[in-house]
């Protein structure tokens, strides 16, 4: 009985520690007693998402993406496969890596820095955005692939499930701020969200983010409402 007594106080200890925690500080969806979800936060590099077409137009008839490894989003992966990103004046990027699954569009992502090397002044836009964006020559090891259009600045967005959208008290296409707490802390204002099924909680940063917040020492990282 004594250790039973124990638990007991334990627990109830516990339960005064969390509301009084959860009275001061609150939660994000305001609602309390409800765990946080896991958040993780990704550095996007540059790279390449292509057709299927294009697939075979570059590295040859029939070809298809090989997995080098899994994305964090279920069915998302790195491909082996690169390609060079070719902008005005021949200036180049040499070995821009693919990202599958294939897409019925061909898109290139790349970060601000990544832009002013290849002389291109791509718009921030939502993936799959492509209308009035420039474009740039992909080079593969069979073939070469001239984009009219395609060339983005990925607009920072966090990717969540519905269940996580509710937690957060937001619905897709809404915005949200993420704070890193880091030797350079930085918040990052409008998110785009982005609600899904069968989708992980996941923040997308370029690699231009990720460097000036400085967050692989990021000691707390909040996703918060606007």
């Amino acid at each position: 009985m004594k250790h039973s007594s124990s638990i007991i106080d334990r627990q109830w200890i516990e339960q005064v520690v969390r509301e009084i925690v959860q009275g001061r500080l609150g939660s994000p969806s305001g609602l309390t007693g409800e765990q946080a979800p896991e958040l993780v936060v990704s550095i996007s590099a540059r790279h390449v998402h292509l057709s299927q077409e294009d697939v075979e137009t570059l590295f040859g008839p029939g070809s298809k993406l090989t997995k080098m490894k899994d994305l964090y989003q279920d069915g998302f992966f790195a491909a082996e496969e690169t390609v060079m990103v070719v902008g005005p004046r021949k200036r180049m990027l040499p070995t821009v890596r693919i990202l599958g699954p294939t897409r019925p569009e061909t898109q290139v992502e790349l970060a601000f820095t990544d832009s002013i090397s290849l002389g291109i002044h791509p718009p921030v836009r939502e993936s799959g955005k492509l209308q009035d964006t420039p474009g740039c020559v992909l080079v593969g090891p069979k073939g070469v692939v001239e984009l009219k259009k395609g060339v983005i600045r990925a607009e920072r967005h966090v990717h969540m499930s519905p269940d996580e959208a509710k937690y957060y008290g937001v619905q897709d296409k809404d915005r949200m701020n993420l704070k890193i707490h880091s030797p350079c802390p930085t918040t990052f204002e409008n998110l785009l969200v982005r609600v899904g099924q069968g989708i992980k909680l996941e923040v997308h940063l370029d690699t231009d983010e990720g460097n000036a917040c400085d967050l692989e020492h990021a000691t707390k990282i909040e996703l918060v409402r606007d």
